[in-house]
């Protein structure tokens, strides 16, 4: 039998050790790898490419959501699965634009992520909740009205994205230049276009912003 191939993303040791263990107990899945963060996720999809990816939402360095749409544009075959533990709207909202093919609360059961697993590893979609639901039915209605859900942040590039992330986690230009292997002042630049297209002119208004649109938490 050919294995459902898995890749986990969460930046809680002990959550992917556990799923890592209750999912391999199934015999029709295999988790292949773990990811600490959005961008490691990334990386990992790349070299490992698993049929499904199940990540959380909320990730240091990069957040899921981000992670899952550059996935989808990079390696479209693959599936992702996001796990939240907030079922807000504008969550939910955002992981349909960013193409994922599946939502979940993290309180699911095993059993419920291994079927929603297997549904979109079929080409199908698994929205486990009434919200979930609506709002991704009401995003096939928009494609073919030509209304569509708008993007977290759709008016940054994936790379002012990710700068925004790190800045509101407090990374330091250098730290920033270091993590995505760019010049200190490529992320001065961004940090600069960042103030303009958002039009915010001090770092802490970046990090609040961050906060309001779900691209960090509130506890980061």
């Amino acid at each position: 039998m050919k294995k459902i191939t898995v890749l986990i993303a969460d930046d809680h040791t002990v959550v992917r050790e556990g799923l890592r263990a209750l999912l391999n107990c199934e015999k029709d899945i295999e988790v292949i790898g773990e990811a600490e963060n959005g961008r490691q996720a990334i990386e990992l999809a790349k070299s490992l490419n698993p049929s499904v990816v199940v990540m959380d939402i909320l990730m240091p360095m990069l957040n899921g959501t981000e992670a899952a749409r550059q996935i989808k544009q990079n390696q479209p075959l693959i599936k992702t699965i996001m796990l939240s533990a907030h079922g807000s709207d504008d969550h939910i909202e955002q992981v349909v634009a960013a193409g994922a093919s599946g939502y979940l609360m993290k309180m699911t059961s095993v059993q419920n992520l291994a079927k929603a697993i297997r549904e979109v590893w079929k080409g199908n979609n698994f929205f486990d909740s009434s919200s979930a639901k609506r709002i991704y039915s009401q995003y096939q209605k928009s494609l073919f009205g030509g209304k569509f859900i708008k993007p977290r942040g759709s008016n940054l590039t994936s790379r002012e994205l990710e700068v925004l992330q790190l800045v509101a986690e407090g990374m330091a230009n250098k730290q920033i230049a270091s993590e995505l292997n760019i010049s200190i002042k490529t992320v001065e630049k961004h940090r600069q276009q960042l103030k303009k297209k958002l039009h915010i002119q001090e770092t802490a208004g970046l990090t609040r912003y961050a906060i309001a649109e779900g691209i960090i938490g509130n506890e980061k």
